[in-house]
């Protein structure tokens, strides 16, 4: 799902930005911001006639899982890939984290992915599987396909995944010529 369109040199035509989004994300942060609520709606306004135990463990289980899933699904609400002309940074969410800077001396390679799908990486956000490599997963669609020289991969989903590919294409190129 997409909010903007991607792929636009933004700040510095020697640097590329490309960004995906995933709305649904925020409906499952709704479900955990809820979750809180009813936590401190328990906590505040309770007559539980069955003992203090009981409520104590229904307070802190909703606030605890209902901030899980608020901070974990806010986390991969969007990822922001940036390329330059030494490295690529992947960011996730709000806060950029988690973080992952891949030298551009560490990848041997670039590929556009057409059908990236969070399903063959068992979900949204950062995934690792052993026969596939690692991944941000943020939406299903185009991505990228990095292989690193280590012999491993690292796909991203982005919006304008063939632009990015050309210009990690390009880095590599002109970096190889130095």
């Amino acid at each position: 799902m997409r909010d903007h369109p991607q792929g636009e040199n933004t700040s510095h035509p020697d640097v590329w930005t490309g960004r995906a989004s995933n709305r649904v994300q925020w409906l499952l942060a709704l479900f955990g911001a809820a979750c809180v609520a009813l936590g401190v709606e328990l906590a505040v306004d309770s007559k539980w006639t069955s003992g203090v135990a009981p409520l104590v463990m229904s307070v802190v289980g909703c606030i605890a899982a209902g901030l899980l899933v608020l901070f974990g699904t806010l986390a991969f609400v969007h990822v922001a890939l940036k390329v330059d002309a030494e490295c690529l940074e992947v960011r996730c969410g709000h806060m950029g984290l988690p973080r992952r800077r891949i030298p551009l001396a560490h990848v041997a390679g670039a590929e556009f992915a057409q059908h990236v799908s969070p399903r063959h990486w068992g979900g949204w956000g950062y995934r690792w599987r052993p026969e596939m490599g690692t991944a941000v997963v943020v939406r299903r669609g185009e991505g990228v396909v990095l292989q690193l020289w280590d012999g491993h991969t690292f796909t991203i989903t982005v919006d304008d995944a063939e632009a990015a590919v050309r210009v990690i294409r390009d880095r590599l190129r002109s970096g190889a010529a130095r």
